[in-house]
């Protein structure tokens, strides 16, 4: 069973979490324990499709073994440019885990090609005739790759929120483009904070509630588990291509380096240490916004600090969503803690966890963060010295596992997860490998292309000449407000 971080008497079975998607306490569904071990032994020398079929089958345990294999199959096919779906790729000191061979050249592909499917799958369980909204904030990738799973998916609608300021204009352009008769962009006048804040709202507010007629919300976010779960998958799968390819003996310890904001990607590797994986630390990292950093090191979450506007956008977060979740785990789920902190947050925008819980945390995970220089530096050597191109998201994680091995001088192998493609941030990534400053990024895409002889994933090489469908642009206050307006129109279709 899923329960809610806030009330941990309120459970719903897998498939009913992912049609809610956020629990109506406000609190993020959670598995109530998990017992299953998945030896990855036992996955040497499968596929990605199989592998991922034997995962899901344990953590959403009410949907069959011929529907999850459907969902899988209809998710990783050719829609990903590479028939691995996440190949790994040696540098000298590490790994990096290519997350974005998929239909945005994001990371959140992985989890949002096959969220549809298992939401289509619920809501044949349930006999249902209503439209379930989905509601998605978004700092860059996620609002993409929702998009282009829920692009006319029956019975379902999609409303994306974005920061006005603090996406890539590939990025935006990506959203601004979407087709699919059932989706909605808007961009926000404030930040990822703001965006997330109205999505979480939306599934309390009188106004919004009063707009519901045969229309139902739900997220698209990792706050969904139909997100999170699909995510533990390409944990295994690399620690298995190690495995034969001999690097490591299963049951062998490996670190695993996460840049993250919302804590979800990271927490998905959580939940894979949970279920069996020998995974010796999750290192968190972080750009300036680095409240996940000082959280891990001293216990305190605080938001009293400047938001920054970086080049790794899609990490300038500084209410990490996930990071509840782990709070409830790692307190044995008391739902009454986990209330006590989120208040204190709310109220006096910081809390802080006890000493004991602190040193469960880390246990499992270390952090750093990486400045604007250190990140361009990494891009720039990389490059130079291995012709390895990365983004800027990938390479604040680099960054982080380079400190990491130089303070502990720990031995055991570390996968970097590689969240996108270089050429999401062209303008950025080509300012790191040249110091030349081309500010359209369409023409740094193909001076990059020009200099590194990398290939343009295609879906990014087509967006130029797409016309853009969305241009709205709202202030935050007026969320709710815009949110009912769309429930309306959705009822009333």
């Amino acid at each position: 069973m899923y329960i809610s971080s806030r009330n941990r008497s309120n459970n719903v079975k897998s498939h009913e979490a992912i049609i809610q998607g956020l629990a109506l306490d406000g609190g993020l569904f959670t598995p109530e324990k998990i017992e299953t071990v998945i030896d990855p032994q036992d996955l040497l020398h499968l596929s990605y499709q199989e592998i991922a079929k034997i995962i899901l089958c344990a953590m959403l345990p009410d949907y069959s073994e011929t529907e999850i294999e459907d969902c899988v199959k209809n998710a990783y096919d050719k829609k990903f440019d590479h028939e691995e779906i996440v190949p790994l790729r040696k540098i000298s000191d590490g790994y990096l885990m290519d997350l974005w061979h998929g239909p945005t050249s994001a990371f959140k592909d992985i989890a949002l090609t096959i969220l549809p499917h298992l939401l289509t799958k619920a809501y044949e369980k349930e006999n249902r005739n209503d439209i379930v909204s989905i509601l998605t904030a978004t700092s860059g990738d996620t609002g993409k790759a929702a998009l282009s799973g829920f692009a006319d998916v029956p019975h379902t609608a999609i409303t994306v929120f974005f920061p006005e300021i603090g996406v890539s204009p590939i990025q935006k352009k990506q959203m601004q483009t979407s087709i699919g008769d059932n989706v909605e962009v808007i961009a926000v006048k404030g930040n990822f904070d703001d965006c997330q804040r109205m999505v979480k709202e939306a599934v309390s507010s009188e106004e919004v509630l009063a707009s519901l007629h045969n229309v139902t919300i739900s997220s698209a976010n990792s706050i969904n588990v139909g997100r999170l779960v699909p995510q533990i998958v390409y944990y295994y799968s690399s620690y298995v291509k190690l495995a034969e390819q001999g690097v490591i003996q299963c049951g062998d310890p490996v670190n695993f380096v996460v840049p993250t904001g919302n804590f979800g990607d990271i927490l998905a590797g959580y939940l894979a240490k949970q279920l069996g994986l020998p995974i010796k630390k999750l290192i968190c990292a972080s750009n300036a916004n680095n409240v996940l950093t000082d959280f891990i090191k001293t216990g305190t979450y605080s938001l009293s600090r400047e938001f920054k506007t970086t080049m790794s956008p899609s990490m300038d977060i500084l209410i990490s969503s996930n990071l509840e979740r782990l709070l409830f785990m790692l307190s044995g789920n008391d739902d009454a803690f986990v209330n006590q902190m989120m208040q204190n947050l709310k109220e006096k925008g910081e809390y802080t966890i006890p000493a004991a819980m602190l040193e469960k945390l880390q246990d499992d995970f270390g952090a750093y963060w990486t400045d604007e220089d250190t990140c361009a530096k990494t891009i720039h050597d990389l490059f130079a010295e291995e012709k390895q191109l990365i983004d800027t998201h990938t390479a604040i994680a680099l960054s982080a596992m380079r400190a990491y091995q130089k303070d502990t001088d720990d031995q055991a192998p570390c996968i970097v997860l590689s969240t996108a493609s270089a050429y999401k941030f062209s303008h950025d990534v080509l300012k790191c490998i040249t110091d030349e400053d081309i500010e359209d990024d369409f023409e740094a895409m193909e001076k990059l292309h020009e200099v590194t002889g990398v290939k343009i994933p295609e879906n990014l090489a087509n967006l130029k000449n797409m016309p853009v469908r969305f241009t709205r642009s709202i202030e935050k206050e007026d969320g709710m407000h815009v949110i009912a307006e769309r429930m309306k129109e959705l009822g009333h279709d």
